[in-house]
């Protein structure tokens, strides 16, 4: 990744009202995580769904809202046949009650059903429903996680605005990394963020996340946190390296963390759900 010349410059990030500072995280209430990327097929869902089972496996109380609004498939990854899902609720056929379902793992769910349209644009109708359900969970539960969307969209920018906390996703591809830039170049212009954890998946080796981090620092720092009084640090919060029990559990629709739990993949992840403990 060059560091003379900004990689997201060509792209910059859409000027909408998703562009808001983060909701910080009240007294008592759940710790809001969000799990974004940069880009599609990176593993995030994945990551979501057994980050989850990690944590409720350390005891804690853990719901997991599907906030990528048009292309939601943590139904698909968990197994899961929801006769309710977030739809419902925002359209009053069902109670946030209803919806809320127990998910292998020991954790809860809040779907969102696939290719919903009407819900891929941020209208202030969905501005508010999507404010007014996190609000509500969180007195519920230790941790909420939001699986949002990949990119920069208006959906995508405001459901990563509803957390405390920034989860970033990506692998080693260059595309990856590159889109990984941009997503978090504006998580800090946009919403003021000085800090936006990252998770490198399907690592090669022990210890690309984090030469990966440090070259995606660097870059962050010359082109962000360069200005006057604004530092930025990019947190590196794990690596799950490459293993082929991942194929396996997400073909048979299944958690590495209850499937297969010794594998690399499982180990990454637990480390990951300590050290998000322990900050």
């Amino acid at each position: 990744m060059s560091t003379t010349t900004d990689p997201a410059a060509q792209n910059p990030a859409p000027t909408t009202m998703a562009a808001t500072r983060p909701l910080m995280a009240a007294k008592g209430g759940a710790r809001t995580l969000a799990v974004t990327s940069g880009k599609g097929g990176v593993g995030k869902t994945f990551v979501t769904a057994n980050l989850a089972a990690a944590l409720a496996a350390r005891g804690q109380r853990v719901l997991v809202l599907d906030a990528d609004l048009g292309l939601a498939n943590l139904d698909v990854v968990l197994n899961l046949h929801p006769k309710l899902t977030l739809h419902d609720v925002f359209t009053d056929k069902a109670s946030l009650e209803q919806a809320i379902l127990p998910a292998p793992g020991g954790f809860h769910v809040l779907l969102a059903g696939s290719g919903m349209v009407e819900y891929s644009r941020l209208t202030p109708e969905v501005r508010d429903k999507l404010l007014n359900i996190v609000e509500l969970v969180r007195p519920r539960f230790d941790w909420v996680l939001l699986d949002t969307g990949a990119g920069i969209s208006d959906v995508v920018l405001f459901a990563v605005s509803l957390a405390s906390q920034v989860l970033v996703v990506a692998t080693p591809e260059p595309t990856s990394l590159t889109d990984a830039y941009a997503t978090i170049k504006v998580l800090a212009t946009q919403q003021d963020r000085r800090e936006v954890g990252l998770l490198v998946n399907q690592a090669s080796r022990v210890g690309e996340g984090k030469l990966i981090c440090g070259q995606l620092q660097q870059v962050l720092q010359r082109f962000v946190g360069a200005k006057p009084g604004h530092s930025f640090k990019l947190d590196l919060l794990g690596e799950v390296k490459q293993d082929t029990s991942v194929r396996q559990a997400v073909l048979k629709r299944q958690l590495v963390m209850e499937h297969f739990p010794g594998s690399d993949a499982a180990q990454g992840i637990k480390a990951l759900a300590l050290k998000l403990m322990e900050r």
